[in-house]
């Protein structure tokens, strides 16, 4: 076994084969599958190999260096799922025509309103309500002068004074919040 200290390109291949078992049942414990263990120990040993090949600080302590890579890369894998799994735009055109059916329901006044659409238009606005009043002030109030109250970004940006992307900013994380916030309701709405 080569001392922790000598990493180097010319014994890179004999490490990584080292530590190679250890690393992938300290990831596979992590993660739900196998491949994603698989790729996760492919990127530790990506950046390893990168590190070598080109820092000029040599790494000290090769196994500890291992694992907090491996514990990152873990956790970003695992923040990149979450944002994946959740749904942006409708999936398919069946949907897409649903939720425009919803949405012309839910917030066009001159619709007939059954009781069921008044209901679920009631469910939505005490939900976005409460929803926003989670919300930092500065991102509701961006969310609500362009979304509710229809009034153009760089007018508000002229209003108040602050820049467009920092506006744009406030509200990304706004709709970032509410989506997250709002998507088991329009599951159910949606799926129910």
């Amino acid at each position: 076994m080569i001392k922790e200290s000598e990493i180097n390109k010319d014994n890179l291949k004999e490490r990584i084969v080292e530590y190679q078992p250890q690393l992938k049942s300290f990831i596979r414990k992590r993660v739900e599958n196998k491949e994603s263990a698989e790729d996760i120990l492919q990127d530790v040993f990506y950046q390893l190999t990168k590190t070598v090949n080109t820092a000029m600080n040599p790494i000290e302590h090769l196994t500890a260096w291992l694992y907090r890579v491996a514990k990152n890369t873990i956790i970003n894998h695992g923040i990149k799922k979450r944002e994946e799994e959740m749904p942006v735009y409708p999936n398919d055109e069946k949907e897409s025509e649903l939720l425009k059916d919803f949405s012309e329901d839910l917030f066009n006044d001159e619709s007939s309103s059954s009781p069921e659409t008044e209901y679920l238009r009631s469910l939505v606005w005490t939900e976005l309500e409460a929803a926003l009043a989670e919300l930092p002030p500065e991102q509701r109030e961006i969310f609500e002068l362009t979304e509710l109250d229809g009034i153009p970004i760089k007018e508000i940006a002229q209003t108040l004074g602050v820049p467009i992307n920092t506006l744009l900013s406030r509200k990304h994380y706004a709709v970032l919040h509410l989506r997250k916030r709002l998507k088991e309701l329009y599951d159910d709405v949606l799926y129910s």
